[in-house]
């Protein structure tokens, strides 16, 4: 039993350094980003939402885009998502017990519900202003006492929050810019155990707890954006975000103990994104499309002020590729559908906690016009990821190996309004 001890005291120490960094980087999302600021995008799969401008949102994608309105602006609405996150052909092997065997796990995933809010205030026919809160990240994994890699699973939940505030300025008949500035909040809960298996049977020796984290800071980061008016029926638009290092603070209460207010750091990842849109003359169909860089490769280290670097990540750099089309059925309705291609983050380091693959978006979504002023959106959207391999281990303490599959299912609905 005494071997057994120091293992185990082994193992916790081990598994504490790499909680803490997968608590820090889930907190930004991991890889993991949401696109959640209107109904009217997801419908579109975000294609052309840079420069569509058909309700307040689009402040969230350029703030140049508020000098298209004229009127005050207000759209409100809640998305509602629900993941589905496998892991296959899992198999988990112990240094500390010799035990081996099967760690699959039919679904990770939860329901999780997004509101988001925004308000664009027109001074003048030069200058608008905008206000808005939603969120860019988040993600939830929870695998119950039935995993047996637990102390690479357990539960996660995290999430990010954006509050902005932008202005734009009309130059003229053709060109608009805006900026704005962006205040992220990043909430997380982090809980590991351990599990000690008898390397006969199978069954749990001893279960405690390794690591109940809490963690939470704030960053300041700024978007700037352009739109390009070729004509009523065709315009274009470019959009730059600046997303800040990150330090979040928690308490941490590992094997007994609890230590207070860390500081950890890492860096989001800067996006940029280009939009078009084309109404197709004298017919009532549009297509628009969108081209968006992430910087994920911001994700390259983790530093603790109390443990220096923490963790290495290999992220990489994705984009995001989107195309759709509009019909305006009449006066009442409007359908819209879309399809977007996103690249995953991650690229030779994997993780069952926070699965990361390439996804596909299939989307639709409908407007029901309340009057002149006021309309309904619902959109949906059906995320596909792909599988992935994934091998993460612990030296001299565990391993696991199996793949894992991401999928979701996103539906929102939004209230906008013209003053």
């Amino acid at each position: 039993m005494s071997s057994r001890t120091n293992c185990n005291q082994l193992f916790k120490k081990t598994l504490l350094m790499g909680c803490l960094s997968a608590t820090a980087i889930q907190v930004n999302a991991a890889g993991f980003q949401l696109n959640t600021q209107s109904a009217t995008g997801l419908g579109r799969a975000f294609s052309g939402d840079a420069v569509i401008a058909d309700n307040a949102s689009a402040m969230a994608r350029n703030a140049a885009a508020m000098a298209l309105f004229d009127r005050t602006a207000l759209s409100l609405g809640v998305n509602v998502l629900e993941t589905d996150i496998s892991v296959e052909d899992g198999t988990y092997s112990s240094d500390l017990t010799g035990y081996s065997g099967s760690s699959n796990y039919s679904d990770a995933g939860g329901l999780s519900f997004i509101p988001n809010i925004h308000a664009i205030f027109p001074l003048n026919e030069k200058f608008a202003v905008g206000v808005n809160l939603y969120t860019n990240f988040g993600t939830r994994t929870d695998f119950d006492d039935s995993f047996t890699a637990s102390e690479y699973g357990g539960y996660t939940d995290v999430e990010s929050i954006n509050l902005g505030f932008a202005i734009s300025y009309r130059i003229n008949n053709q060109w608009s810019v805006g900026s704005g500035l962006d205040v992220i909040y990043g909430i997380g809960k982090l809980e590991r155990d351990l599990n000690v298996y008898s390397p006969a049977d199978g069954s749990t020796l001893a279960t405690s707890e390794v690591l109940d984290a809490d963690v939470n800071g704030f960053g300041l980061g700024f978007n700037v954006g352009v739109v390009y008016e070729l004509n009523e029926n065709n315009r274009f638009g470019l959009s730059y975000r600046y997303s800040p290092d990150l330090k979040v603070k928690g308490e941490v209460t590992y094997n007994g103990s609890t230590t207070e207010d860390d500081t950890l750091t890492l860096g989001l990842p800067d996006m940029a994104e280009f939009s078009g849109y084309h109404r197709i003359k004298d017919t009532k169909y549009a297509v628009h499309y969108s081209v968006q860089w992430i910087g994920w490769s911001s994700f390259d280290t983790l530093e603790s002020d109390a443990y220096g670097t923490i963790s290495n990540y290999q992220w990489k750099d994705a984009m995001h590729f989107a195309i759709g089309g509009t019909y305006y059925l009449n006066e009442t309705w409007t359908l819209r559908t879309g399809y977007l291609y996103d690249q995953s983050a991650q690229d030779e380091v994997t993780s069952i906690s926070v699965p990361d693959s390439d996804r596909q978006w299939f989307s639709a979504g409908v407007t029901y016009h309340l009057s002149e002023d006021t309309n309904v959106d619902l959109g949906g959207t059906y995320l596909l990821g792909k599988t992935v391999d994934v091998v993460e281990e612990i030296d001299g303490v565990s391993s696991v190996t199996g793949t894992t599959q991401a999928n979701a299912i996103l539906i929102a609905l939004q209230y906008s309004h013209q003053f």
